[in-house]
């Protein structure tokens, strides 16, 4: 991917914010300990009291609710580590907010309540593994897995789920048969097989 940059620009009332992230480096050491360490995904009173501080910093414009665009900014701001990995937080999010039926209706499944922000934070570790997983075979850096490449990561591929035949494999991530993996195929693939990247901490999702 480069050491490329994006700014993203978030509206609260009349207060404009631009926030310059540095794209991680393909290869650059991921430190998954400080990152699991900063989730307060805990059951304990603690962990609630820490989670609900965190939910109130993301919540940007106070509305009770937390929007992709605040839960994309409060990463970047709150939760250091997670980087360039906006596929990953798109996932999560989508996860969480379908994860109860809304109070406020409708319009309120489009946002992240308070009771589904841990089911995010989980989804975010989770995925965000799946990123760094995708980011590591997609040699070219383009957003996509082509059967070069997926066949070309094969030892990797035998740390993170076992033994595969790269050809038969690629045709069964590749769900739409458009002759590439996408990010989000390759998170159903991973999530089948249990992906888990050598070097991460083996975080659990325990909900």
């Amino acid at each position: 991917m480069g050491n490329t940059h994006w700014n993203m620009v978030m509206i609260c009332g009349l207060l404009c914010i631009t926030v310059t992230v540095v794209a991680a480096l393909p290869g650059q050491k991921i430190d998954w300990e400080s990152i699991s360490a900063a989730l307060p995904v805990g059951q304990d009173a603690a962990s609630k009291a820490s989670r609900k501080k965190l939910f109130r910093k993301f919540d940007a414009n106070g509305n009770g609710v937390v929007s992709l665009a605040e839960a994309d900014y409060g990463i970047h701001q709150f939760l250091s580590g997670i980087t360039d990995a906006k596929r990953a937080i798109a996932q999560a999010f989508t996860v969480a907010r379908n994860s109860v039926a809304s109070k406020r209706g409708k319009t309120g499944d489009e946002y992240v309540e308070l009771r589904e922000f841990r089911l995010f934070l989980l989804s975010l570790r989770q995925y965000f593994e799946y990123h760094v997983a995708f980011s590591r075979v997609d040699a070219n850096g383009d957003g996509r897995i082509d059967v070069q490449e997926f066949t070309d990561a094969q030892a990797m591929l035998k740390i993170w789920v076992g033994d595969i035949e790269p050809d038969e494999e690629f045709e069964k991530v590749d769900l739409n048969g458009g002759s590439m993996i996408l990010f989000n195929e390759f998170c159903v693939w991973a999530t089948e097989k249990n992906l888990d990247v050598e070097d991460d901490d083996d975080f659990e999702m325990k909900l």
